[in-house]
């Protein structure tokens, strides 16, 4: 067994937490010298100490894995693309330093991305495109907000144990779930419904206190809305003290986390950690039968199921991603360490796309990723529409995907061979940064790497590099 080194991520948890060498010591059991050794990577982390670290802190036992640097390394390879090819800084440069200096290694990825926001503005104002700062602002806070609930593993304690008392109090149950949103939003906050005439999904009149929803809402989809403004209305201090943890108020960012945690806190409360919890363990994690049970979407079920990580109740860790055909994600939560491309462009190979071949099936996939780290994936393409005829809908693939090594707790890896490596297809984050170099899929060259260029000669893959086995 490889011993495991973590001295950069528990000396920032620690200091994060506000407590000293000492403090964390004698809650470990353990001397401060030999905690002071493994923060400053002298000494490898055990097994004891880390079942008691996690009990301590309330995080994953992954969240010290070195596979957790690989979504941070991977974002460098993004953001860092040109100094790559022009060999002024190697891969495994920035494997070392995301390892080691996580905090430096973030502080230099922001760096790399805000120079390429500005590098693609000023090419706007040269060529007379302009506008492009404009649009680059207005994305942006909504990646922030993606890596504010990724840094707390999808997962806020406080709110979701909020929302679950609350569902206790008006006794949310299933089948009742719309009857008790509608009596405590009447009978505490004098908020009655009404329809929605227009082309939004729900609107709020603050004046009148009407909540206004949409006919073509389905029966989950308005508890849902209920829900998160019921959330606003009973605890929107709180939502904006938490938002306020990582961003300014009055801020584009502020408000949309306030809107990502009100979503949240109305997911939990319409669907209780406790009860849901165990409902979902008792089916294996089977999301048809859990969306036949309550009632609700097949995206909301997954999503609930992606934030399952309570202290002493964990579920299994969930990554959560929504796609279109086109490969753009306008959703990607996750529990565990897979890492997500910023830049767009995923694995074709990744069944998510496979799903949009037979729309309502779950798909289900063993995938690999370059580093070695199998995983379980299920993929289901879902179609919306508005409503009326002729009138153009959407279609999303839904995945959830587990480590492998949690794969065994779902009802989807029934049959498979979850010990074989032959049995996982080999995927990658995206090809701009993927390291498989002899994969025939690839839609771009691998950076850092001399092509292989002969006119005399031709290869199955499309990007061949000297030096390779597959030239």
């Amino acid at each position: 067994m490889s011993k495991t080194y973590v001295g950069a991520r528990l000396r920032r948890l620690r200091e994060e937490r506000g407590m000293s060498q000492a403090e964390l010591a004698r809650t470990l059991g353990i001397s401060p010298s030999y905690l002071n050794q493994m923060e400053h990577d002298s000494r490898p982390l055990t097994v004891p100490v880390l079942l008691r670290l996690t009990e301590t802190f309330g995080v994953d036992p992954g969240f010290f894995s070195e596979r957790d640097t690989a979504r941070l390394v991977a974002d460098l390879r993004e953001a860092l693309t040109g100094e790559i090819t022009a060999a002024r800084v190697s891969p495994t440069d920035l494997a070392e330093l995301a390892a080691r200096m996580p905090a430096v290694a973030q502080v230099l990825l922001d760096l790399g991305r805000r120079n390429h926001s500005l590098s693609e503005r000023l090419a706007g104002a040269a060529d007379g495109r302009g506008g492009g700062g404009e649009r680059e602002a207005a994305l942006s806070p909504h990646e922030e907000i993606r890596d504010f609930f990724y840094r707390r593993q999808n997962y806020l304690h406080d709110t979701d144990i909020a929302a679950e008392h609350l569902a206790d109090d008006i006794g949310v149950r299933p089948g009742e779930v719309i009857g008790a949103l509608t009596a405590r939003l009447a009978k505490t906050h004098g908020v009655h419904l009404a329809a929605e005439s227009g082309e939004r999904l729900h609107r709020y009149d603050q004046r009148s206190r009407t909540l206004h929803l949409s006919a073509r809402l389905r029966p989950g989809q308005r508890a849902f809305r209920m829900a998160t403004q019921l959330a606003l209305l009973e605890h929107g201090d709180d939502l904006g003290r938490l938002a306020a943890e990582d961003f300014e108020p009055g801020t584009a960012a502020h408000a949309l986390a306030r809107i990502g945690i009100a979503n949240y806190f109305a997911a939990a409360l319409v669907l209780p950690y406790t009860a849901f919890h165990a409902a979902a363990e008792e089916v294996r994690y089977d999301i048809e039968r859990l969306t036949d049970r309550y009632g609700l979407g097949y995206e909301t079920v997954c999503h609930r199921l992606s934030t399952l990580q309570r202290p002493r109740l964990r579920g299994v860790p969930f990554s959560f991603v929504r796609v279109d055909r086109a490969g753009n994600m306008s959703k990607r939560q996750s529990a565990t360490g897979f890492h997500f491309s910023r830049a767009g462009g995923t694995c074709p190979l990744w069944n998510v796309y496979e799903a949009f071949a037979s729309p309502g099936r779950i798909h289900v996939q063993i995938a690999e990723m370059p580093d070695g780290q199998r995983y379980l994936w299920t993929a289901r393409a879902l179609t919306r529409h508005r409503g009326g005829w002729g009138e153009p809908g959407k279609t999303f693939a839904i995945g959830l995907g587990c480590e492998i090594r949690h794969a065994h707790r779902l009802v989807y890896s029934d049959g498979l061979d979850l010990t074989s490596s032959s049995a996982a297809t080999p995927i990658g984050m995206g090809c701009r940064v993927c390291e498989r170099l002899g994969c025939s899929q690839r839609a771009a060259p691998p950076l850092g790497r001399p092509l292989l260029i002969d006119q005399n000669s031709s290869t199955f893959v499309p990007y061949p590099v000297e030096d390779d086995g597959a030239a």
